[in-house]
């Protein structure tokens, strides 16, 4: 069954998504900013430090994780929705292994400007995945209780800070690793 789907102009609770998420916006572009000011101090750590393709190949399971969203959120679907956790665990897992990596070799939140940084921008948008996996395991358990129970604007909404997380790490990914190749 494919659900009518509410639309963001009137719907209080997609409207308050929406702008959370525009305020969200406006904090990861401040700091994608801060780092593409302070990038050249600390490009040569960058460029010797950064593994860009192990890190395109977890990214592409966040970058995959989108389609699976709507997909659930279309067909509000459990399944789609547990494949989407699955990609975004994969995700997380890559970037605390890149952390550990780097960590490892002596490149840490304090350690230089490259550091701090790296840390924050990542580290920021870490814990908005991880918050994202937080309200999608939410959504799944509300949907195993009472399925119908679960209101089309329920799926909406995490989808929408879904897809918000998504992009970010498009414009990051884009930013941080694909930026030491210029």
């Amino acid at each position: 069954m494919i659900a009518v789907r509410p639309a963001i102009g009137t719907n209080r609770t997609l409207l308050g998504v929406a702008i959370f998420i525009a305020s969200e916006s406006i904090f990861f572009l401040a700091i994608v900013l801060a780092y593409v000011a302070y990038r050249d101090a600390g490009l040569a750590t960058a460029k010797a430090t950064l593994d860009i393709g192990r890190t395109a190949v977890f990214s592409v399971a966040l970058f995959g994780s989108s389609g699976t969203m709507a997909l659930a959120a279309r067909a509000e679907s459990g399944r789609w929705l547990a494949a989407t956790i699955v990609l975004g665990a994969i995700f997380l897992t890559g970037q605390g292994s890149e952390y550990a990596r780097l960590l490892g070799e002596g490149i840490g939140p304090g350690s230089a400007l490259f550091g701090t940084t790296f840390f924050t921008l990542t580290g920021l948008h870490g814990l908005h995945v991880l918050a994202g996996l937080v309200a999608l395991g939410a959504l799944v358990a509300a949907n195993r209780r009472r399925r119908r129970a679960v209101h089309p604007v329920a799926w909406e909404a995490v989808g929408m800070y879904w897809h918000f997380v998504d992009a970010v790490w498009v414009v990051v990914f884009s930013v941080v690793y694909l930026g030491t190749l210029l």
